[in-house]
């Protein structure tokens, strides 16, 4: 096996037999054991389950955004709309039965959501950076289906590639995607049937929350990181739980399968 030097975070000065998407990928895909139906979008959260396929969770299905579930694709997709996703696909489905039948069907045991900013109850801002919602700082991609992912699915994993107190926030400079727990805060409108955000897996550990109203708690911290590194690149006073473990590190073969899956590196830069 051969050494990579990590150099995704600077705070972690270590050299490791894999890089920190690797390990986030293989961290992510052990999260899906015992899954059966899982909801992504392309790039890390694909990765994870087509490894979690050949390993933890061999009968794991996967439905892309973009409508099409059952796949059997030949190499990696490169976008959820890839073509390599269609041939052969059990299903291609418009957004309408998407959306209306698989995700209000509460149709998804997971959904892969991202965000620019998280809180300490899993709402996620993906709309806008800075306070004036007219003018703001940086205007993002918005909500797409998220809303409705962390709506309806039964649970919600985020994969960062980065932890820091910028995206880990005390107050969101916008809310795109309300947890359960914001939205009873509220008490308008229909209240979300799933669980919201229960894992956070980041280049420093892994935080996890059970609903409705426990906050994100470190649970998981990767090896060669101190508990203080992860206090300090989060910006709320973070729970550290009783029984934090360390991270396993990924196995040879984990890594092995890992690296053929993506072998040109589209998504594990």
């Amino acid at each position: 096996m051969s050494t990579i030097e990590l150099q995704e975070h600077p705070d972690l000065a270590v050299s490791r037999p894999y890089t920190n998407t690797e390990l986030l990928s293989v961290v992510a895909a052990r999260e899906l054991a015992g899954r059966r139906v899982v909801f992504a979008g392309h790039g890390l959260p694909t990765l994870a389950v087509a490894l979690a396929q050949q390993t933890v969770s061999p009968e794991v299905e996967i439905v892309y955004e973009s409508g099409i579930t059952g796949a059997h694709p030949q190499e990696l997709p490169r976008a959820v709309s890839d073509s390599v996703l269609v041939s052969g696909a059990e299903c291609v489905m418009g957004m309408p039965a998407l959306f209306n039948y698989m995700l209000q069907g509460n149709r998804i045991e997971v959904g892969f959501l991202g965000a620019a900013q998280v809180d300490r109850y899993g709402s996620l801002n993906s709309s806008i950076i800075g306070s004036d919602v007219d003018a703001p700082a940086a205007r993002l991609p918005g909500s797409g289906g998220a809303v409705e992912v962390m709506a309806n699915c039964g649970e919600a994993f985020l994969v960062m590639r980065r932890h820091t107190a910028r995206t880990f926030v005390e107050r969101l400079d916008y809310c795109t995607s309300p947890s359960p727990h914001r939205a009873a805060e509220h008490a308008t409108g229909p209240m979300p049937s799933g669980r919201g955000v229960t894992r956070v897996i980041t280049d420093l550990g892994i935080m996890s929350r059970e609903p409705p109203d426990e906050e994100l708690r470190l649970t998981s911290i990767h090896p060669g990181v101190q508990v203080e590194e992860v206090r300090r690149a989060t910006g709320w006073d973070l729970q550290i739980a009783a029984d934090l473990v360390t991270t396993p590190e990924p196995t040879e073969s984990e890594l092995a399968i890992l690296r053929e899956l993506d072998h040109d590196r589209v998504y594990l830069r």
